[in-house]
């Protein structure tokens, strides 16, 4: 299996991309990465893909793949690339599944957190906090558009099936 990776350089992606990695040779798979940082190399990276045609593409969790999940969901559908993402908005405009914390949830401790701050806590005394609310989605339309047959366990398993 060949996976792909596409990343942008910054710290959050280089520790991502470390895990993807070693996760890869552990299973015995091989990975390559592409980086992009615009949206022209976006276009550059699918062009490349197109001729090396991988297994699947994961997207490392950044604001900037978010913010160009409609260009990123459509290059994706045009090529017929599978496509993992760590937010939810990614599935949303398209792409196959997403598995990560629940921004929703995240929001929410950022405002108790905003709160306690305003009340007069200090923000060096306050813990750091680690996402404990996950989800799984799965955008059934994509998978189906790409002839891709999803196992029902896989189904089973979702925290929402996009139908």
């Amino acid at each position: 299996m060949r996976i792909t990776s596409s990343a942008r350089a910054s710290s959050v992606a280089g520790s991502w991309l470390r895990d993807v990695e070693a996760a890869a040779r552990a299973l015995g798979l091989k990975i390559d990465i592409f980086n992009a940082s615009t949206s022209l190399e976006i276009d550059m990276v699918f062009t490349a893909l197109t001729r090396e045609h991988p297994d699947a593409i994961f997207f490392a969790s950044d604001a900037f793949f978010t913010d160009r999940r409609v260009q990123l969901a459509n290059l994706a559908a045009r090529n017929a690339l599978p496509t993992s993402f760590a937010i939810r908005e990614n599935v949303e405009a398209g792409g196959l599944m997403s598995y990560g914390a629940n921004l929703a949830d995240l929001y929410r401790h950022v405002g108790v957190y905003s709160g306690r701050i305003l009340k007069g806590e200090k923000p060096a005394d306050l813990p750091v906090e680690q996402s404990t609310k996950f989800e799984f989605v799965i955008n059934l339309n994509t998978a189906n558009a790409f002839g891709l047959s999803l196992p029902p366990g896989l189904l089973a398993i979702a925290d929402e099936v996009i139908e």
